[in-house]
C-alpha cells in the first residue's frame, strides 16, 4: 500500500502547492515512486509545474526525476447526489491506478471545503497544512475571541479534519498523522510571532497535531517553479552556484522532510 500524503488548507497563499512539489520530487530523489493527484480544479499548480519542468528536460536535453501524474476532474452533473457519486468514482479509480505502481501518493488539494477535498482527507495518512506565521491565518485551526485571543472553538476545516478522522476510525483504519507547518518564518522576534507559537501549542494538544517549521518567504521558490524545478535539482546542475539563500532554504527542506517522518510505520 502506498503511503498518502495530503496537502490540505482552507486558506490559499500559504506556500502549500510548492511544499507539496518538493516533498514529491524529493520523495523521487530516494528513488521512490511518486504519484500525484492535483486536486486543485482552478489554480492546478502541481500541473503546471510539472508542465514547466518537461518543457525545462526538453529543451536543455537532460533528465529529472518525475512523480507520475494522474489527471482528476470536476464531475459536471446537475445534481449533487449524482455529481458527489461521480467524484468518487473518479477518486477511487485515481487512487488504485496509482497505488498499483507508487510508494507514496502525494495530493494537492485547493483552498476551501469540496467532496474532491473530504474524500482526500479521509485517505490521508498523512496531513500537511502549511500556515502563514501569523495570528491573521490563526482562524484557520481555530476561533479565537479577538479581545483576549482565547481559544474558543475549532474552526470549520478543523471540524472537517475530525469528521474525516472519525471515518478512518469507524473504518479501522491508523489514525491521521496531522502536521501543521509554520511557514514564512520570520527570523526577527516579535510578539506576534510568540503569541502564535504559544497558541499553536495549546491548540496541537487540544485537537491533535503536530508541529514543524516549513519555508521561509524565499524568492528561489518562485523562480524555480517558472523552470519546474526544486532545489534538489538545482545540485544536479554543473554550473550553479548557490547562494546562502539557497544553502537555507535546502536546510529548511531537509529538516521538513525529517519532521515528516514519511518513512516510519
Amino acid at each position: 500500500m502506498a503511503k498518502i500524503i495530503v496537502f490540505g488548507n482552507e486558506k490559499g497563499g500559504s506556500g502549500k502547492s510548492t511544499t507539496a512539489i518538493h516533498v514529491a520530487i524529493s520523495l523521487c530523489y530516494q528513488n521512490k515512486k511518486v504519484g500525484i493527484i492535483d486536486l486543485d480544479l482552478r489554480q492546478r499548480s502541481m500541473s503546471r509545474f510539472l508542465e514547466n519542468r518537461a518543457s525545462f528536460c526538453e529543451k536543455q536535453k537532460s533528465s529529472l526525476p518525475n512523480p507520475t501524474y494522474y489527471k482528476i476532474d470536476e464531475s459536471n452533473k446537475d445534481s449533487k447526489a449524482a455529481s458527489n457519486s461521480e467524484e468518487e468514482k473518479r477518486f477511487a479509480e485515481a487512487l488504485t491506478t496509482l497505488e498499483k505502481s507508487c510508494d507514496f501518493l502525494v495530493i494537492d488539494c485547493p483552498g476551501g471545503i469540496s467532496n474532491y477535498v473530504k474524500m482526500a482527507h479521509t485517505v490521508a495518512d498523512t496531513l500537511v497544512t502549511p500556515m502563514n506565521d501569523s495570528l491573521i491565518d490563526f482562524d484557520l485551526l481555530a476561533k479565537i475571541e479577538p479581545s483576549t485571543g482565547k481559544v474558543v472553538g475549532p474552526s470549520i476545516y478543523s471540524e472537517m479534519v475530525w469528521e474525516c478522522r472519525q471515518i478512518r476510525a469507524s473504518a479501522k483504519h491508523p489514525p491521521i498523522d496531522w502536521v501543521i507547518l509554520r511557514n514564512r518564518l520570520s527570523h526577527v522576534f516579535s510578539k506576534n510571532k510568540h503569541q502564535v507559537g504559544k497558541s499553536l501549542d495549546n491548540l496541537s494538544k487540544r485537537i491533535g497535531f503536530r508541529l514543524s517549521t516549513g519555508f521561509s518567504e524565499r524568492v528561489i521558490f518562485k523562480e524555480l517553479f517558472l523552470s519546474g524545478l526544486t532545489l534538489l535539482d538545482l545540485e544536479k546542475m554543473d554550473d550553479w552556484q548557490p547562494t546562502l539563500s539557497h544553502v537555507s532554504a535546502r536546510q529548511e527542506m531537509r529538516m521538513l522532510l525529517s519532521k515528516l517522518n514519511l518513512f516510519s510505520g
